[in-house]
């Protein structure tokens, strides 16, 4: 009867468990995409994302941590910069550009700063756009290629992380 009571214990706290853990999975976005989307600080990250065709790519499986820039860091390019990138005949460099914002790992914010430190102050990391990003603290703050600010961190969603940046990283011409 013991043995019996322990199991029907055990079973109920296993589901209860598994109910938790779904429900929490239930109230975090469900891509990178979806954050993304759900802001009202990345309207232009977003018409960007659909113009290079990468909503679909960035809504995978993932793990991805997505470096977001807001539209206040767009709105900082060069005057027609954006213009530019967002024509369709351009898609190829909007697609490169958009890569440099994209790590295939999830890399939370502790995470990263682990990282800096184990690195001696600067850890290097390789984009999906074959970007080189160089990450070290300024402070409290993770400092992206000594320039770009990570302003917000770990917005979690199913398939990676989003950190909020206040620059646009560019590729290296």
């Amino acid at each position: 009867m013991k043995i019996l009571s322990f199991a029907m214990t055990t079973a109920f706290a296993f589901a209860a468990s598994a109910s938790l853990a779904q429900d929490a999975m239930q109230d975090m976005p469900a891509t990178v995409v979806d954050i993304v989307v759900g802001s009202e600080d990345h309207e232009t990250l977003e018409a960007a994302v659909i113009a290079a065709g990468l909503a679909e790519a960035l809504s995978g499986d993932g793990p991805l941590t997505v470096f977001a820039p807001t539209d206040a860091a767009f709105a900082a390019l060069p005057e027609g910069a954006l213009e530019t990138a967002l024509m369709p005949e351009n898609q190829d460099q909007l697609v490169q550009i958009l890569g440099c914002h994209v790590v295939e790992t999830k890399a939370l914010a502790a995470d990263v700063v682990q990282m800096i430190a184990d690195d001696g102050g600067m850890h290097e990391v390789i984009t999906m756009g074959n970007c080189s990003l160089n990450l070290s603290l300024d402070g409290d703050m993770v400092k992206i290629n000594d320039v770009v600010t990570v302003t917000a961190a770990d917005l979690e969603a199913g398939n990676g992380v989003v950190h909020v940046v206040d620059g646009v990283l560019l590729p290296a011409m």
